[in-house]
């Protein structure tokens, strides 16, 4: 079994996106550890703001075969292949960690560089994997979290883990 773990974000109609993201999701892998749903202010861009979470899910599947996966959920709630990395979206699914994968294969980087520079994708990650260490700097997300400077974060938590 392998364990991985999705960055999910949304910012065109997201209280429709995110729950079908994680409908669909399940019927893939099942059961799911679901952070907490953070709103944050676009990144890169002017924009609505965005609904974040982490998703942490086990699978037998290839690493390829759940990026594919998750480009189709993509596809299936409205996301254009044409869309720029820092614009709005219906629905964003990054796989930033799979096991301890160190992979840079064209689009699929694992893990993922957005850990470390983006507090939407390290807070929750570390709400629900805390004490999981980066595959490359060996440091746990607890502690990425801690030393992330949190001087303009703009984002906090709208619904609840659990």
């Amino acid at each position: 079994m392998h364990n991985g773990y999705i960055s999910i974000g949304s910012n065109i109609d997201k209280d429709k996106h995110i729950p079908a993201s994680l409908t669909a999701l399940e019927n893939y892998f099942g059961s799911l550890t679901l952070s907490s749903i953070y709103e944050s202010e676009s990144v890169g861009f002017v924009g609505d703001t965005f609904y974040n979470l982490i998703a942490g899910f086990s699978t037998e599947l290839t690493v390829k075969e759940v990026a594919k996966i998750l480009r189709q959920i993509e596809l299936e709630n409205g996301r254009t292949r044409e869309s720029q990395k820092f614009s709005s979206r219906t629905l964003d699914l990054d796989l930033i960690l799979f096991d301890d994968l160190i992979l840079n294969d064209g689009r699929l980087q694992i893990p993922r560089n957005e850990i470390e520079h983006y507090a939407f994708v390290l807070e929750p990650l570390a709400e629900i994997a805390p004490d999981l260490t980066h595959p490359i700097s060996h440091l746990s997300y607890a502690e990425l979290w801690e030393k992330f400077d949190k001087t303009n974060l703009k984002q906090h938590i709208v619904t609840p883990i659990g």
